[in-house]
Formats: C-alpha cells, sequence, structure tokens
C-alpha cells in the first residue's frame, strides 16, 4: 500500500471517530459534543484536513479491535468514501488493537493520546515545553514498536505519524529510545533546576501570584492580554498556546490608573478531559506553579454547552497535581458576550451575590472591573490577614532595601538616625521571609518580568476606562 506521507501541500486526509459505549462510558459530555471536540482537535494541526466524522455506537469495546465486525465494515465503508487516509480515534487505543486496525481499514490509526502529543509538540516553543513533549512522547511511542504492514521497516508511534521508515530491530529501537529518554531527562532536570530557581527568586518578591487556569480554549489568553498588555497568541483553536507565561503587573487602582497592587500573573497551559497521563507527568514542573500560587483565577468559557463538565474536568486535574482545597479561587465565567442579553443579565446578577464568581468578557472588557476589584479584595484577605509589627534598621547606603520594602506597602514610619535609618513596618510572614532572603545578588521585582525563554518585556496594565 501506499505510505502516507505528507508534505507541505498535502494534508493528511483525516476521518475522525469517537467510540461511544452507550450507559457503560464514563464520559460526563455527550457523544455528539465530545466528536465535536475531537474534530476541533484535529483542526489544531495544519497538517491535517478532517474529511469526515462519525460517532460509533457500541455495546462493549472488542479487546482486539475495539470495534465489533459489523462496525468495522460500516465505519470502513464510510472511511474509504471520504478517501482519508488517516483515521483518528478519540479515544485510547492498546499498541495491539491500533495495529489490528490499520491492517483491517489499510489506513494509519491515531488515537486521542497520539493526536494530542501530535498538537503539543507541533505547539511548545520554549527549550523545556520541547524537551517535556519529547520525553512523554517517547514513553507513550516505547509500547507501540510493531511489526507495521509487512514487515520490520517502519517504526510506529504517536509522535510524528508523518515520519518515515524507522529501525530494523524492535528491540535495538526499544534501547534507543530508552536511552534517548536517560538523555532527555537529564537534560529536562537542568530545565527543571532553572525554574525551581526562578521560583526561588520569586518567592523573595513581596508580590503574590495569581495563576490562569481551564479547559482549553476557555479565554486564558485573551485574559492575561487584557491584564497585562502582553501580546500572548490567542485564537479560537484548542491548546493556541502550551508554554507558560509570567508577567508582574500593577492592578488598577479606582481612577484608572495602573497603580493598584502589585501581582505576578501566570498564563497556565490548558486543560482537556481525559489528557494524556504521560503529559501530566511530563508537565508537571510547568504546571506546579500553580501549587504556588496565592489566588487561582478558573477561567470557563460560560457560553460552552457542557461549561459543567469541563469545569469537573478542571477540577479533577488540579485535585490530581495536589493543590488544596483551601487554596483561594475565583470562577471567572467568561465569553459572556456570547450569550444572550437576558443570560448574560442573569449571569451578572448572580456574580453580584457571590463573591467566588466573576462573569465577564475577556474580549470586548464587560465586567472585568469588577473582576480587578476582586482580586484585589480576595488578595487582601489572604495576604494581610496575618500582618504582624516590625522595626528595621538600615544603613543609609541600604538604598535598595529601604526601596523594596517602600514599594512593598509596608512601612508605616521612618526615622533617620546617625547610624541608620530605623523604619517600622506591617507585613506578613511572605513578606519578612522575603526581605530576609534578599541580598546584593538577587534580582530586583521588576527583574523577574521575563517569561520562561528568559525574554525581557515590558509591564503591562489593564486600563478599564479604556475603550477597546
Amino acid at each position: 500500500m501506499p505510505e502516507a506521507h505528507q508534505t507541505g501541500t498535502a494534508p493528511a486526509r483525516a476521518f475522525v471517530i469517537h467510540p461511544d459505549l452507550g450507559d457503560r462510558r464514563d464520559q460526563r459530555r455527550s457523544p455528539d459534543l465530545a466528536l465535536e471536540e475531537a474534530v476541533a482537535l484535529a483542526r489544531a494541526l495544519s497538517a491535517i484536513e478532517v474529511v469526515g466524522a462519525a460517532v460509533a455506537r457500541l455495546r462493549k469495546p472488542a479487546p482486539g479491535m475495539l470495534f465489533s465486525s459489523g462496525k468495522l465494515d460500516e465505519m470502513g465503508v464510510e472511511i474509504a468514501a471520504a478517501e482519508a487516509d488517516l483515521v483518528l480515534i478519540d479515544g485510547p487505543l492498546t499498541p495491539v488493537q491500533q495495529r489490528n486496525l490499520e491492517k483491517h481499514w489499510d489506513v494509519k490509526i491515531l488515537d486521542r493520546t497520539g493526536l494530542i502529543l501530535e498538537i503539543f509538540a507541533d505547539r511548545a516553543r520554549t527549550r523545556e515545553g520541547v524537551l517535556q513533549v519529547e520525553l512523554a512522547a517517547l514513553s507513550y511511542q516505547r509500547t507501540r514498536l510493531v511489526r507495521a504492514w509487512t514487515h520490520l521497516e517502519r517504526q510506529r508511534g504517536g509522535f510524528g505519524f508523518v515520519g518515515g521508515p524507522g529501525g530494523t530491530q524492535l528491540e535495538a529501537d526499544r534501547r534507543a529510545i530508552d536511552d534517548q529518554v536517560v538523555r532527555l531527562r537529564r537534560q529536562l532536570e537542568k530545565v527543571v533546576r532553572t525554574r525551581t530557581l526562578h521560583r526561588a527568586a520569586r518567592a523573595r518578591v513581596p508580590y503574590p501570584i495569581v495563576a490562569l487556569v481551564g479547559y482549553t480554549n476557555a479565554g486564558k489568553s485573551t485574559l492575561f492580554n487584557r491584564l497585562t498588555g502582553a501580546e500572548v497568541l490567542a485564537e479560537d483553536m484548542l491548546f493556541a498556546t502550551l508554554d507558560p507565561t509570567m508577567r508582574a503587573i500593577h492592578l488598577p487602582s479606582p481612577d484608572g490608573e495602573a497603580r493598584g497592587r502589585r501581582i505576578i500573573l501566570s498564563d497556565t497551559v490548558g486543560f482537556i478531559s481525559d489528557l494524556p497521563h504521560e503529559l501530566v507527568a511530563a508537565f508537571r514542573a510547568t504546571l506546579e506553579e500553580v501549587l504556588e500560587a496565592d489566588l487561582i483565577l478558573h477561567v470557563r468559557d460560560i457560553s460552552h454547552p457542557e461549561t459543567e463538565e469541563q469545569a469537573a474536568d478542571v477540577g479533577d486535574i488540579l485535585d490530581g497535581l495536589g493543590v488544596d482545597e483551601d487554596v483561594a479561587l475565583i470562577e471567572v465565567w467568561n465569553k459572556i458576550d456570547a450569550l444572550s442579553p437576558e443570560t448574560r443579565a442573569a449571569l451578572r446578577r448572580t456574580d453580584a451575590r457571590r463573591a467566588d464568581v466573576q462573569a465577564v468578557s475577556a474580549l470586548t472588557g464587560e465586567g472585568l472591573p469588577d473582576l480587578i476589584a476582586a482580586i484585589d479584595h480576595r488578595l487582601a484577605e489572604v495576604l494581610n490577614e496575618h500582618r504582624e509589627p516590625g522595626v528595621v534598621t538600615l544603613d543609609h547606603a541600604d538604598g535598595r532595601r529601604r526601596a523594596w520594602l517602600h514599594a512593598a506597602g509596608v512601612v508605616e514610619r521612618e526615622e533617620p538616625g546617625d547610624s541608620g535609618t530605623r523604619l517600622s513596618v506591617r507585613w506578613t510572614r511572605r513578606q519578612r521571609e522575603a526581605f530576609e532572603a534578599l541580598d546584593g545578588d538577587q534580582p530586583r521585582p521588576d527583574d523577574l518580568d521575563m517569561d520562561d525563554e528568559e525574554e525581557p518585556r515590558r509591564l503591562g496594565g489593564w486600563d478599564p476606562l479604556a475603550n477597546d
């Protein structure tokens, strides 16, 4: 049969199948909406052209083929009619099932895990992101080294389905993958140590960390851009951005100027149902930024018909990461601009009664002033609850640490003397520890305004009075 190689001008013709087990399925969402999400995942890759999609309802999964013989023939007719050379199964496949389906339908097969790995491989930009995706892909690929079609000339796997011939010895391939995994883990350890140093440096800064989390395509990056003035890629596409980005910003003060509380805002990778465990493990160091947050903003696409199910999926992943239940969290009901005026008004009345909910439109700016006020109020509760008085005496030449204290807003009284300056402060434990950790080699707070590629970025500040 002809090889399914791809070129820049000939994307793979893909047919998407969502297996539905009826009453036996443990999915939260309806089969039709699950198929719609699977098609959106496929379209997130420019190398794929979706030429057909279908829900395959099953009584029970067949161990060797997943589908029954009748369903195999039925799907085979649709696949042939669509002239597809790639079939995407929206669910997990065992290596045996993948191989048998390829032989039966005479096309390339990719399951949900493999597809998400492809998307992550295509979108990762930072060194850490590339290493994490490659490590996850190799872990997934190792179990899928099989005798594809007629002989051992091809290495099969979910990572790089457009690739050519691979090794000719399965054991040699496995050893090569194991060696590559060891090498990647060593490289990733170095990157993780750098991230740990960055995290430790941020801990010395008295600014709270606010993390954006949510289902993919919920509008996190659009909200991040609104609040920071940054230009993170924001498109109507699943997993439009992968690499985490952090910015130090001033929240707007009541007069609209960016003179309010200083925070560090973090935009994380979007979540999705059935997120491959290989990716959860590989991206754990990145997702652990959420564990360091003082406040979590759970951004939800409130216009989606299964927004509750998506929120439950996000909650499951946060629980798996070990996020404490008592961590401060605000639900941001985004995309209210996509709702009817009556529904939008009802949601705005709901968020007025609940301190943990804010209905907004990151696209138009509606509701963002209230969100800013809620963030500031919640952080005040979290950080200012246990302020303690203290006294700090600094040399006259120690202008940097004096400026640090004033920037943190903890100075109540300052008394210059002959041998130094005596400052009466009222601060939180976090602020006191951050101040004590300062030394001449630590970066200034403004030096932390950079993303994970260590590329300097300008400070931003959303102006609620702007007409943009």
